[in-house]
């Protein structure tokens, strides 16, 4: 098998981080936190003639889940995550659309595997580890490939900042105790993809993150 590789793909008016985990060499992957712009999403895997095994969710927040069920019929997959706590959120993304003026595109979402801490998942031999990281939402999980040292983290962390914990279900000391009981001790050298914006690595936010010091 070839090496695990990332194509970030940023959807909506929310700017985020729709993204595709593949491997190098048979192009085989798995399609994390389908948000919507089903036609850039399918166009990219298409292009870069990719085929997609899994859709796997972070949490239940419209930007990240809205577009799952679309995706689902279209690629023919199973949705895998978030953890079962964000099961609230899932059935309720219709409505919230409503309040963010969004009507195109949002479907409450139905996983077929709930996940919880300690469980993998895989595609082909790349296999990371699920860490449950609740704070932003009660049950987002984090994507842990450890022979990579990549994490794909959600809205747990952002490069200088982390995520907000206004929206309901935040909870600000469970969030921060996630990151640094979860994150941080996998090691500085790890690299993450996030929900929004550029990725880093753990080390730099450990040392410079202003709301982790």
């Amino acid at each position: 098998m070839g090496q695990l590789q990332a194509g970030i793909i940023p959807v909506t008016a929310f700017q985020q981080n729709c993204t595709i985990l593949f491997d190098s060499d048979d192009k085989h992957g798995v399609l994390v936190d389908p948000g919507g712009d089903h036609d850039k999403v399918l166009s990219a895997i298409s292009s870069n003639g990719i085929t997609i095994e899994a859709i796997w969710i972070t949490h239940g927040h419209i930007d990240h889940a809205a577009g799952a069920m679309d995706m689902k019929d279209a690629l023919g997959v199973d949705i895998i995550g978030p953890n079962e706590a964000d099961r609230f959120l899932l059935e309720s993304l219709e409505s919230k659309a409503l309040k963010y003026g969004v009507r195109d595109g949002v479907r409450n979402c139905t996983p077929d595997r709930w996940l919880n801490d300690g469980d993998s998942v895989s595609f082909g031999s790349h296999v990371f580890e699920v860490l449950h990281c609740p704070g932003h939402a009660p049950g987002h999980v984090v994507y842990f490939n450890r022979a990579a040292k990549f994490a794909h983290v959600g809205d747990v962390l952002f490069n200088g900042s982390i995520g907000r914990t206004d929206l309901e279900g935040g909870d600000h000391a469970a969030l921060i105790n996630s990151i640094k009981t979860k994150l941080l001790p996998l090691g500085d050298d790890i690299g993450f993809i996030c929900g929004h914006g550029p990725g880093g690595r753990f080390g730099e936010e450990r040392r410079t993150n202003p709301f982790l010091n």
